[in-house]
């Protein structure tokens, strides 16, 4: 049989060609949907991660208001009468200032 001059010729090499670059755009487009999928589950774990930041900030400030509160020595000493606690105020000449300073001299036990 003989074929037509003008009938037209399909190698399998193009079918082959066009099969393989379907592929590789698949693959293409499911790569890129993955990294699309882990760029925004990144994005949800920073937002997640600055709601925390912001939370411990309030929890500090929250906490060096209390310590603040209760380091208030007329606090201290309301609470101390509120407890019936045997500690009182020490008079104003009562009290002696320690020198800082390390003394001059210091024994050593190593001769």
């Amino acid at each position: 049989m003989n074929r037509l001059k003008s009938a037209p010729r399909t190698s399998p090499s193009i079918f082959l060609a066009l099969l393989i670059g379907f592929a590789i755009a698949a693959a293409g487009g499911v790569q890129h949907a993955m990294y699309k999928n882990r760029q925004v589950k990144i994005k949800q774990e920073i937002v997640t991660i600055e709601r925390r930041i912001e939370q411990c900030k309030l929890d500090i400030r929250t906490i060096q208001m209390r310590s603040e509160t209760s380091l208030n020595r007329f606090a201290i000493r309301k609470q101390l009468e509120d407890t019936g606690s045997v500690l009182r105020a020490i008079p104003a000449g009562l009290a002696e200032e320690v020198n800082p300073a390390p003394p001059a001299a210091v024994a050593s036990a190593i001769p």
